[in-house]
């Protein structure tokens, strides 16, 4: 189906190849859409050339005449997109937004306005007066400061220190092409659209920022709460100045398009009646269609330190104090990228952290700076890597080493002769849950005694989306779901779970933030036994449980219950 306004009107025969040459000849000297040229020079009627192309667009017609419209269904929309795409949004249905325009065809104006307000647009045609019309009724006269605030609510701003202030190296030495390319990316419409990614994406609290090629297409994903969701899908063309742009406020090198690039951008921008810094980490890999890009969003403000806030059932929270608070051993939380276990870290060492103590910390990136605490930063291609920095940090009279990742024997065997030596170790590992932790040791090549000696308390974590409390609603899954589920024959009977509905508040998501599932294993004396006699980790798991222990789905269960969290989300994360 043609979807293009001057096809359809060859194909319909509307009019003839003159009169649309004359059209677009008119529009070009005197502005406005190619439909209202037509109508102008009186080569159509404007109610017949509507109806025509409604239909061939697969679209209905609507009279904005003397219709009111919601003064919050217009706020949706900024007034300069509206009158830069001649649009009007009239209704809003759930998630759903309806909106009149002159040309329904115009998908980037479409994808800027679904974007901008984070809902489903569906297009209805009307005419260009009708419109106009409707947007001096519903906006009136703004002055130009209301103006100019929207647009710096909308886009935000970049710290000029950081991106408008760069200099290139050697740009008169680099290939036409290059300098074209930087041109391209400092044209104002793409630093506009970059920044009003990056802003949009602090405003609905992203983790991350996701800019893919493909063959035909270009997107861009946030990662909210944990599920990417696609948010846009910007013209292929200006996939390279994108790029360009990103790199340049990165302070990377934009000639270099054929090895993976890594870099930092310090943001500045208003959110919320305040401004606000936020560090991002930008990784390049170049990819079969161009460079896909990656940024993490670092917000020191959202950082929890308070552990009574993380998540941790009563109990698990006694043992994980305790454990970090006895003068030597080790302290490890396992799970996968993302499940949280740098802000457990963080929590740990925030609450240790007193001027009568020695704290060091060997990370891979730093993700925040915490004051007080010493920060070092891995660099491998230098060779400082976690063993080296381990090797140095016992040198330096620490009284607790945090490090980043057990990845090799090297580090797990240094780590494990700190613990036993006088020092507080914390440390991460990749397990999937609290006994295999032990295991995934020993097959690293430590000791079964000097595991059993050493280390004190395992907590593994995920992370499970928070439910919005403005619209969850109580579900009845079925007494057979539920016990299926892992809750115990009475628990099934009584329990009350919720389910995600979707509200204005939490964008028609249903939730609204994260929260975090614990299981904390703690090194009792029989388990050390166990351990020395290389009981396996299925064993080891049995006797935990025995002892108390709460698994990542018994948490899971209990903040389900609590209407935390939804059976879904804990099902989803966790396993029985």
């Amino acid at each position: 189906m043609p979807s293009r306004v001057d096809e359809i009107l060859i194909q319909t025969h509307l009019v003839t190849d003159e009169q649309l040459r004359q059209a677009v000849e008119h529009q070009r000297v005197h502005g406005g859409r190619l439909a209202a040229s037509v109508v102008k020079l009186g080569f159509a009627e404007e109610d017949k050339l509507a109806k025509v192309l409604a239909d061939r667009m697969g679209v209905p017609t609507i009279d904005l005449t003397d219709m009111h419209i919601d003064p919050a269904v217009a706020k949706l929309v900024p007034l300069d997109a509206a009158r830069k795409h001649m649009l009007m949004p009239f209704r809003r249905l759930g998630a759903t937004l309806k909106v009149a325009m002159t040309d329904p065809a115009n998908m980037l104006a479409l994808d800027e306005i679904r974007f901008m307000t984070g809902l489903n647009v569906e297009p209805a045609l009307a005419s260009e007066q009708g419109i106009q019309d409707a947007i001096d009724r519903s906006y009136g006269t703004v002055e130009d400061d209301q103006r100019k605030k929207q647009i710096e609510d909308l886009v935000g701003f970049i710290d000029e220190e950081n991106a408008e202030s760069v200099e290139l190296e050697d740009i008169e030495e680099r290939t036409i092409n290059l300098a074209a390319l930087e041109r391209s990316a400092e044209e104002a419409p793409v630093i506009r659209l970059v920044n009003y990614v990056l802003s949009d994406a602090v405003k609905r609290g992203a983790s991350d920022v996701h800019l893919e090629p493909y063959e035909h297409a270009y997107r861009v994903r946030f990662r909210v709460d944990g599920i990417l969701q696609e948010v846009m899908s910007p013209p292929l063309r200006l996939r390279d100045a994108i790029t360009s742009r990103v790199k340049i406020m990165a302070k990377l090198d934009i000639a270099e398009k054929r090895l993976p690039q890594d870099g930092r951008i310090m943001l500045k921008l208003q959110h919320e009646g305040k401004k606000k810094q936020i560090d991002l980490r930008v990784s390049v890999l170049p990819t079969l269609y161009g460079e896909k890009i990656v940024m993490r969003l670092l917000d020191k403000e959202s950082l929890q330190l308070d552990m009574t806030k993380l998540g941790f059932e009563e109990e698990p929270l006694v043992k994980f104090k305790r454990a970090i608070l006895k003068p030597y051993g080790m302290v490890l939380v396992t799970g996968p990228t993302g499940s949280g276990k740098t802000n457990t870290l963080y929590s740990a060492i925030s609450q240790l952290n007193k001027p009568e103590t020695n704290i060091l910390t060997a990370e891979d990136p730093v993700e925040f700076q915490l004051a007080g605490i010493n920060q070092v930063q891995m660099k491998e291609q230098i060779g400082l890597n976690f063993a080296a920095a381990l090797r140095s940090f016992l040198r330096q009279d620490p009284n607790i080493i945090l490090v980043g990742e057990i990845r090799d024997f090297e580090t797990a065997e240094i780590a494990v002769k700190a613990a036993l030596t006088g020092h507080m170790v914390l440390s991460t590992l990749h397990t999937n849950d609290a006994p295999s932790t032990i295991s995934r040791l020993m097959n690293m090549g430590i000791e079964p005694f000097l595991v059993a000696t050493s280390v004190h308390l395992i907590c593994a974590q995920r992370l499970v989306r928070r439910l919005c409390r403005e619209c969850k609603v109580p579900e009845n899954p079925g007494y057979k779901a539920l016990v299926n589920a892992g809750f115990t024959p009475d628990e099934a009977r009584t329990a009350k779970v919720y389910v995600a509905k979707g509200c204005p508040a939490c964008l028609e998501r249903g939730y609204r933030g994260r929260v975090g599932l614990y299981e904390v294993m703690e090194m009792t004396d029989e388990l050390r036994e166990m351990v020395l006699t290389g009981t396996s980790a299925l064993d080891l798991r049995r006797k935990a449980i025995e002892q108390g222990m709460v698994t990542l789905r018994r948490s899971g269960l209990i903040k389900t219950m609590s209407g935390l969290t939804t059976l879904e989300e804990v099902i989803r994360e966790t396993v029985l």
